[in-house]
């Protein structure tokens, strides 16, 4: 039973994290974003990948439970996609100062 809520759990970050990647893709801002919040994010989803790996119970099913570290994974790729688009959007923003605002 602690699997289907952990799936969920999984997924519903899952859903929402490509919103936010368009968003800050489209916003060229980082308004509202926080880079060591996506760190932190990041540093939790690579120990949920570490906490799978190490868990002796959940490799000896792993052929069939395969697929919850795929969304983890995917989660964090994710996550750091934003973080790098915040990147991108601090060096816009940097330049625009640069050059007056414009």
């Amino acid at each position: 039973m602690s699997e289907i809520f952990e799936i969920i759990m999984v997924l519903s970050f899952g859903a929402s994290w490509p919103f936010s990647v368009v968003r800050s893709y489209k916003s060229k801002s980082t308004r509202g974003k926080s880079p060591v919040f996506l760190c932190l994010i990041i540093f939790g989803y690579i120990a949920g990948i570490v906490a799978k790996l190490t868990n002796e119970t959940y490799m000896a099913s792993f052929s069939q439970k395969w697929y919850v570290l795929v969304f983890y994974v995917i989660n964090m790729l994710m996550v750091t996609a934003d973080l790098l688009i915040y990147i991108r959007n601090r060096k816009l923003e940097r330049k625009a100062a640069q050059n007056g605002g414009v």
